[in-house]
C-alpha cells in the first residue's frame, strides 16, 4: 500500500486558496511549525487536527484524505493495512478510509466513540450503516436512534450530527464525493 500523502494535499489546497501557513494556523488554532511538519509529512495529524485544518481550508477531512491518494481502478483496502486516524478525546476511537484516492464516493469506518458536537452538511447523498453497537443521529430537526444493522440515508444538503451510544460501536459512512455534480433524475 502506498503511504497517504495528506501533507501534499493540504499544501495544494492552501496554495489554491492563496493562504500562508500563518493564515491557516490562525484560522485553525494550530501552530505554524506543526502545520509545516504536517505539510512535509513529518507529522501525522489527529482526526480533530485534520478537521480543524479542513475547516480553515473550506473543505472536509475526507476530501483532504482523498486528495492525498492516487485513484485506482481496482483497489483492496486491507483491514490491518492502515490503522486510520485517531479522533480526539477517545483513545479507542478510529477513523479509517475504506476507499483510497479521489473517487466518485467516499467511505469511512468509525470505530469507538464519536463526538456528536460537530454538524455536517454534504453537497451529495450519504448512507450511514451501523455495523456494531448503536448511534444517535440528529438530522433535519429529528433525532434517530440506530442499532446494529440499521441504515440512515441522507440526501445532499441535510445538516446532521451523530454520536456513538456505546463502546465498540462501528459505523460505516458512504457518500457521493463533494466534487461530483449530482443531477436529479428527470423521471422522478
Amino acid at each position: 500500500m502506498s503511504e497517504r500523502r495528506i501533507g501534499a494535499s493540504i499544501r495544494r489546497r492552501r496554495r489554491a486558496l492563496d493562504l500562508t501557513l500563518a493564515e491557516v494556523a490562525a484560522r485553525s488554532g494550530l501552530s505554524s511549525p506543526f502545520l509545516s511538519q504536517v505539510e512535509n509529512d513529518r507529522a501525522r495529524p489527529s482526526m480533530r487536527s485534520l478537521q480543524r485544518v479542513a475547516d480553515a481550508l473550506d473543505t472536509t477531512a475526507v476530501q483532504l484524505l482523498a486528495a492525498g491518494e492516487t485513484p485506482r481502478r481496482v483497489d483492496i483496502v486491507r483491514a490491518d493495512a492502515d490503522p486510520g486516524l485517531d479522533p480526539v478525546l477517545d483513545p479507542t476511537a478510529r477513523v479509517r478510509p475504506l476507499v483510497r484516492g479521489q473517487q466518485q464516493m467516499h467511505a469511512l469506518e468509525f470505530t469507538g466513540g464519536q463526538d456528536g458536537g460537530r454538524a455536517f452538511r454534504h453537497r451529495n447523498d450519504e448512507l450511514m450503516y451501523v455495523a456494531d453497537g448503536s448511534a444517535e443521529v440528529e438530522a433535519d430537526g429529528r433525532t434517530h436512534r440506530l442499532g446494529r444493522g440499521d441504515t440512515l440515508y441522507l440526501t445532499g444538503g441535510v445538516e446532521h450530527r451523530w454520536r456513538a451510544l456505546e463502546a465498540g460501536t462501528r459505523v460505516l459512512l458512504v457518500a457521493v464525493a463533494d466534487h461530483v455534480e449530482a443531477v436529479v433524475d428527470p423521471r422522478s
